[in-house]
């Protein structure tokens, strides 16, 4: 390709490219704004499909889920100091001795 070849090429990319982006933005530009919803916010207040009544609060339990076996935790995640100088490492287990083998000479393998 000769150097007026490639330009015109990109030259037509180009333009191929600014039209194909002019014809996807006409139907943005075209479209009306959406209209607001009868209630005026458009938000249903995180109560889903359910009717826009709060429940009565005397109805739900205080206090959060009980829990009986609830144990203190033994390290303070957020308190000072590193993980990993408040939380004792496991023990090894002990190095297994290697069996005692019988030495194989190289010639008896035949």
């Amino acid at each position: 390709m000769t150097g007026f070849q490639l330009m015109l090429f990109l030259l037509v990319v180009h333009i191929f490219g600014f039209i194909a982006v002019g014809l996807l933005m006409i139907p943005v530009l075209r479209d009306d704004p959406a209209e607001p919803d009868e209630d005026g916010g458009g938000s249903d207040d995180g109560w889903g499909n359910r009717p826009n009544f709060k429940p009565d609060p005397s109805r739900w339990p205080g206090g959060g889920i009980p829990l009986p076996d609830a144990e203190q935790s033994s390290v303070r995640l957020r308190g000072p100091g590193r993980l990993s100088d408040k939380l004792t490492s496991p023990e090894r287990r002990p190095a297994r001795e290697p069996a005692p083998r019988k030495p194989v000479r190289a010639n008896d393998q035949a």
